[in-house]
């Protein structure tokens, strides 16, 4: 910060503790990542201030030469990562992308099927709550209570008595991978379009780690903060018959002008997932998150689903009698960050929870191996069952703390 501290001290200040609080902190948050600093680089460019409604070659406003160039790279990197026929770039996040897909092939009250957010779908998936609810009528499949995977002859089931005009896949906090062949088969039963949502797991997707939706669905949707380790942003990828309607929908259907400065970042993240580090860093996430998974339940939790096939685990805390809101307070007083989170099931309010949501990203990007992530979980059981000792507490803080020193998120 060169010219903040002199305008704005006040703010600058803020950004300060900001900066040490990621330094110091371990960020297990599935849905976070640390950035490359080019990414923030890009964020701050000139590109802060453009207008340029439309899209390249047709804008309303004069001066965008290089905008329509910068989205054009943008478009042409995204296709290539993904395999994709089209790509729109232009989202400000996910569920303005989801709400892109579903106004640009539907009509006000049509009906669609999708994962319920109790067992792991989004609340752009129709949750009550959402305003995606008051548009469209949505129907909700969960997962099998005992295997707590999805059940997807009771997908077939659902969708054959509900007919949807869509289904919904994809998932915020579902450990295990989707049977994309199959639900595109489903949709297809009841000629439906097929929506994937990827925002969590895009950067292991672009990195072959696990198998990608593109082939198989009409709509992809993701966004570029997690693991795709970008900015903040959505994209929605799609079959080139559709190209016209979604671009018609984000603007000037949903969107003004994009935000040119966090579409300069997804152009830099969509070349950077390209390069062998990028692979490697995926590679990395998994295997973390197995130890991970792997640590807890030897620690006594049960782990839903029995493990994990992304980046994320769901641990359930009922046998240490704990529930998700001590659990995240406790771990964040010593620095290690999470999320409580819903289990499916789960008899808990969604604002206590009977469950903690962990992801490896965060702490894959600033370096931390298997062995670390194994102490990890050493450190964080020792807090939970240790919450009321404050001597312990601080000998944990002092651990967490020493592993942020060894492992810096940004390198001076």
């Amino acid at each position: 910060m060169q010219h903040l501290p002199d305008r704005d001290p006040e703010v600058a200040e803020i950004i300060r503790h900001e900066e040490a609080r990621i330094e110091d902190t371990l960020d297990l948050i599935a849905a976070e990542n640390h950035a490359p600093r080019s990414i923030f680089e890009a964020q701050g460019s000139v590109f802060s201030t453009k207008a340029a409604e439309g899209y390249p070659g047709n804008r309303f406003h004069a001066g965008c030469r290089h905008a329509d160039e910068l989205e054009n790279l943008a478009i042409s990197r995204a296709k290539l990562l993904f395999g994709a026929d089209h790509a729109n770039v232009q989202p400000h996040s996910g569920v303005s992308a989801n709400l892109a897909v579903y106004f640009a092939v539907l009509d006000v009250g049509d009906r669609i099927l999708s994962m319920k957010l109790s067992h792991g779908g989004h609340l752009s998936h129709g949750d009550p709550s959402s305003i995606t609810s008051k548009c469209f009528n949505f129907r909700h499949y969960g997962l099998n209570l005992k295997s707590e995977r999805i059940d997807y002859d009771e997908v077939k089931d659902l969708a054959r008595e509900f007919r949807p005009h869509m289904i919904v896949a994809g998932a915020s906090s579902y450990p295990r991978l989707i049977d994309y062949e199959k639900m595109a088969q489903i949709a297809s039963g009841v000629s439906a379009y097929l929506l994937v949502d990827m925002a969590h797991i895009a950067g292991l997707v672009a990195a072959g780690m696990i198998p990608s939706p593109v082939p198989f669905a009409d709509f992809v949707t993701l966004t570029t903060y997690k693991t795709l380790q970008g900015g903040r942003g959505g994209v929605i990828l799609c079959r080139q018959d559709h190209a016209k309607k979604i671009s018609r929908t984000i603007f000037p259907g949903v969107q003004g002008t994009p935000s040119l400065n966090l579409l300069v970042a997804k152009a830099v993240c969509f070349k950077l997932a390209m390069e062998p580090d990028f692979k490697n860093l995926q590679k990395k996430t998994l295997e973390n998150a197995l130890v991970l998974a792997a640590g807890f339940e030897r620690k006594g939790y049960r782990i839903v689903t029995g493990g994990t096939d992304n980046h994320l685990i769901l641990v359930d805390l009922r046998s240490k009698d704990l529930t998700g809101d001590i659990a995240e307070k406790t771990l964040e007083s010593v620095g290690i960050v999470v999320n409580r989170n819903v289990i499916p099931g789960d008899p808990q309010r969604p604002d206590v929870t009977s469950g903690i949501r962990i992801g490896s990203p965060g702490i894959t990007s600033r370096g931390i191996g298997e062995a670390e992530a194994s102490q990890i979980v050493d450190l964080a059981d020792t807090a939970m069952i240790n919450r009321e000792n404050d001597g312990v507490l601080e000998q944990v803080s002092l651990e967490v703390a020493e592993l942020c020193r060894r492992f810096p998120v940004y390198k001076p």
